[in-house]
């Protein structure tokens, strides 16, 4: 998918039961006679240097039926039980992890249309914690210039949270015009020399307009909800990690801008006692 487009999927998570059932029409009135009728539950990683290519980290298969032939429409039923999926699916601008669900009818001379494969959809979710983070508080700036203190309520925030925070100005002897706080992302996929990380700025949220004067403190309160953000991944498989920064951006009115990065975690809460938002984990429907 790309750009602004959207994808009805089925929804799982890890240890689910995937059940469901295969639909296989003939495209032809004559009898086929075919190898056996298989399908597959797969997780794949996919690296964009690495096109073509993927790493598989489940692949779990039952036989549908044996050696045969096929004169009319038949289903197959199917289920995979307590199935490990412990990474989430994800999509980003370098890394893809996937899930699928792939049936073959194999045999001598079948045509493409013997072979289809339909995503599923991987999230999974933490229990909520009751452990009290410390603040995050840094000083930084320019030498005899600017001093600046700011402070973060904590380094750990969930999917539905808040950040919130403070700028306090110790010392300011150049003019600044504007402020803005950034969540930015970085994938970082392969390791050590051949590590490549992608970074991308994700949402801008503008916390000051106008010179500050010593001694002033400016609150920040930005809503995660709001922005299309994953949970930090790390080490996935030993292939990706996905991280987020809160990036602190000043300007002066010579248009020199400063920066101050801070690494935050993200993690996906668990809400099921806490929302009664319906959410679908209908087996998918799959035809051959």
């Amino acid at each position: 998918m790309k750009g602004t487009e959207t994808e009805d999927l089925p929804l799982y998570s890890n240890k689910d039961d995937l059940i469901g059932e295969i639909r296989v029409t003939p495209l032809t009135t004559k009898k086929i006679d075919h190898q056996g009728i298989k399908v597959q539950l797969l997780g794949q990683i996919e690296l964009a240097s690495e096109r073509g290519q993927h790493h598989e980290f489940v692949s779990l298969v039952r036989e549908l039926a044996p050696p045969g032939e096929l004169t009319t429409v038949k289903t197959y039923p199917f289920e995979f039980r307590n199935v490990e999926m412990q990474y989430d699916s994800y999509r980003g601008q370098q890394v893809r992890c996937r899930y699928l669900v792939k049936v073959t009818v194999t045999g001598k001379g079948m045509t493409p249309d013997s072979r289809t494969e339909t995503n599923i959809w991987v999230r999974n979710y933490e229990e909520a914690s009751t452990e009290i983070t410390a603040p995050i508080k840094m000083e930084v700036g320019i030498e005899d210039c600017l001093h600046i203190e700011f402070e973060y309520d904590k380094a750990r925030y969930h999917m539905k949270d808040v950040v919130v925070g403070r700028i306090h100005f110790l010392l300011v002897r150049i003019k600044l015009k504007h402020m803005e706080v950034e969540i930015r992302r970085r994938e970082t996929t392969g390791a050590g020399t051949a590590a490549h990380s992608d970074t991308e700025t994700l949402a801008k949220y503008e916390i000051m307009d106008g010179a500050p004067v010593r001694g002033e403190s400016i609150p920040i309160r930005l809503y995660i909800s709001p922005y299309d953000l994953s949970p930090t991944y790390n080490e996935v498989h030993n292939k990706f990690s996905v991280r987020y920064y809160l990036n602190l951006v000043l300007v002066d009115e010579e248009d020199r801008r400063y920066f101050k990065q801070q690494e935050i975690t993200l993690y996906r809460r668990d809400e099921s006692k806490a929302s009664s938002m319906p959410v679908s984990t209908a087996p998918p429907s799959l035809h051959s």
